[in-house]
């Protein structure tokens, strides 16, 4: 199993001044789920190098099993400062792509060109695609091979409004995921806020929130062993 995990390189959350990124637990939780099988894991960027953290998904409110290990992670930790640049990798080379979420996703995947291509090879590929939390955005202006919206009459998730307004950044984000999903057509669902989530159609993978990246991980895993 070859994955590429893509990550944000947006660091400015909005204009208010704080930072943001890729969450800790987002990335850690599928890294290590996904490395504990046996895959073997490429990171990318749009930027390449160090992708930017969001400093909340450092606070001990945010730390899990995962985000302790990658803290203890050396290796890891350098491997991540050193991303691919995004527009340096091909499709040809995974069986699948995982997107980690954090609020960067919203203003730099979602339109970046080198990303909207690459899941376009990865789907007309037929290789599985994954996103979870804010990520399922990077969908949002990807098209099939018939020329419709990816996420057009599929199943999918990803951070709620009520989720959105619980964080008190409802203004500040670029767009509210939830009400884009279901404007792009997509057949979009959740639990409650904050449960672990996770939705499987055909080759899409999609996640609600922090607490449902490992859980979208293992379907990945259960579509590659296939």
């Amino acid at each position: 199993m070859k994955v590429l995990i893509v990550l944000t390189s947006h660091s400015e959350l909005g204009n208010t001044g704080k930072k943001t990124g890729f969450w800790i637990e987002e990335f850690a939780a599928p890294y290590y789920t996904l490395h504990d099988a046996g895959a073997s894991l490429t990171l990318a960027s749009p930027k390449g190098g160090q992708p930017p953290i969001d400093p909340k998904s450092a606070e001990p409110s945010a730390q899990t099993e995962a985000t302790k290990r990658f803290d203890a992670d050396k290796d890891l930790q350098q491997f991540l400062a050193n991303t691919k640049k995004l527009s340096e990798v091909s499709a040809d080379d995974y069986d699948a792509v995982f997107y980690p979420g954090g609020h960067g996703p919203m203003w730099d995947l979602t339109t970046d060109e080198s990303s909207i291509n690459l899941l376009q090879d990865f789907w007309t590929a037929h290789k599985p695609v994954a996103a979870v939390c804010h990520a399922p955005s990077v969908l949002l202006n990807v098209v099939d091979e018939n020329g419709d919206f990816l996420v057009k009459g599929k199943k999918v998730t990803g951070f709620t409004n009520t989720e959105e307004e619980a964080v008190q950044l409802t203004d500040v984000v670029p767009f509210l995921l939830e009400d884009e999903l279901k404007n792009k057509g997509g057949l979009y669902s959740k639990k409650e806020d904050w449960a672990s989530y996770v939705i499987t159609d055909g080759l899409l993978i999609t996640g609600q929130n922090p607490a449902s990246s490992g859980a979208a991980a293992k379907e990945l895993i259960q579509l590659l062993q296939k």
